[in-house]
């Protein structure tokens, strides 16, 4: 009889050799849900700004499951009681909590697909999966849900300090080159420990979690947030919505069989059934990058200019400001570009447009961070910390940007 080895290593340029724990997380691996990862960049359009940033969610998956292993081992040493169910659990629900993604990450939730989130299609992933896999996942969606009543094995899946954000950080920056982006998430974890169900870090850890917070700061304004990534985002939204705008009225446009479901029918969270999974279980990057470049020579005025922008990198201008933008300034935008190519404002809205953005590095009212101090105390990180930033974390900044074209 001939056995697979199920044990096998992934060689990672972040952290080096990567152990599968279990043969579930195997099989899971091997599934053609999670291949898909492979076809999905975890920083969307990014790499138009930082040439390297060409990594998927497959690799932050695998790297995710790997510091999983590292806090399990930590958390046991510190004799902190976890289950083999609970941890083969572990593993799993970190493993696919993003493989809800759809094509650039994020640009479908806005377009295309409404009032479903990659949140909300990577839970009917692992309820699919758990069909399949005859009910082993079923504690790794009560974790994955926050519905586990062990507190801190779903802060080790989603919370201000979690394994995705400790893997994301360090990724992003080595993929990017952005150094100030680097954290010692091993470092980090090696600190972590469990008060009363709930996850804290222990008081010599306080300032690699401050480094932490200043990091996550850093690459949300450099890297996450920098403006020309933003308007390469916008433009994607805005290339979709066109393109399902279109098919709408009858328009047939060149694309692969599963885009094009997605384009002729309205796909919402209520209708969001098994076959639509399936399909969308077929979409990827290279799905909408090989119909931009076939829809730049489209007809459409709107359309093909936008394919344009992407596929050559010619995008918008953009400004960012502190205050809200002007109506007058919005305005004058309007018309010069409707006067110049005579287009309506409803299609001028696709080239000139506002919006805003918003970073909080750290939330001290949601999931706030924990310090264990020596005398046994459990505080709040700005309380424990004796750094003025940490409190200017807390707050929220939110910029304003218009994008108009040059």
């Amino acid at each position: 009889m001939k056995t697979n080895n199920k044990l096998k290593i992934f060689n990672d340029p972040i952290y080096g050799f990567i152990t599968i724990p279990n043969s579930l997380i195997f099989d899971l691996i091997e599934h053609k849900y999670f291949q898909r990862l492979r076809r999905i960049s975890q920083m969307g359009l990014s790499y138009l700004v930082y040439p390297g940033a060409h990594h998927t969610r497959f690799h932050h998956a695998i790297g995710c499951m790997h510091l999983m292993q590292k806090a399990v081992n930590v958390l046991r040493f510190k004799e902190v009681s976890i289950s083999e169910e609970e941890e083969r659990a572990l593993y799993v629900a970190i493993l696919l909590h993003d493989i809800g993604h759809g094509p650039f990450s994020h640009a479908m939730e806005h377009s295309i697909v409404s009032g479903i989130s990659h949140e909300d299609i990577s839970l009917r992933f692992m309820t699919k999966l758990n069909e399949e896999f005859n009910g082993s996942l079923t504690l790794a969606i009560q974790i994955f849900e926050g519905k586990y009543h062990r507190p801190f094995l779903c802060e080790l899946i989603s919370s201000q300090f979690d394994m995705d954000r400790a893997d994301y950080l360090k990724r992003d920056s080595f993929y990017t080159g952005v150094a100030e982006g680097n954290i010692n998430s091993e470092r980090l974890i090696t600190m972590l420990n469990v008060v009363d169900d709930k996850l804290v870090v222990e008081e010599k850890g306080i300032y690699s979690v401050e480094k932490f917070l200043v990091a996550r700061r850093f690459m949300y304004w450099q890297v996450y947030l920098h403006k020309t990534g933003l308007v390469a985002e916008q433009l994607l939204t805005r290339v979709l919505k066109r393109a399902k705008e279109l098919a709408n009225d009858g328009v047939i446009l060149n694309a692969s069989e599963s885009l094009s479901y997605f384009l002729n029918n309205e796909i919402s969270d209520k209708n969001f059934d098994d076959h639509t999974l399936e399909i969308f279980a077929r979409l990827d990057d290279t799905d909408i990058m090989a119909a931009m470049k076939e829809w730049q020579y489209h007809d459409d005025f709107i359309l093909s200019n936008l394919c344009d922008m992407i596929i050559n990198r010619d995008l918008l201008k953009i400004k960012l400001k502190n205050k809200p933008i002007k109506p007058a300034t919005l305005d004058k935008h309007y018309k010069a570009l409707m006067e110049k190519y005579d287009i309506s404002e409803n299609e001028a809205e696709y080239f000139v447009f506002i919006d805003k953005i918003s970073n909080q590095a750290y939330q001290s009212k949601k999931q706030n961070i924990k310090i264990l101090q020596k005398s046994g105390k459990v505080v709040d990180l700005a309380k424990a910390s004796d750094q003025f930033s940490i409190k200017a974390l807390s707050k929220p900044v939110t910029k304003y940007y218009i994008c108009y074209p040059k």
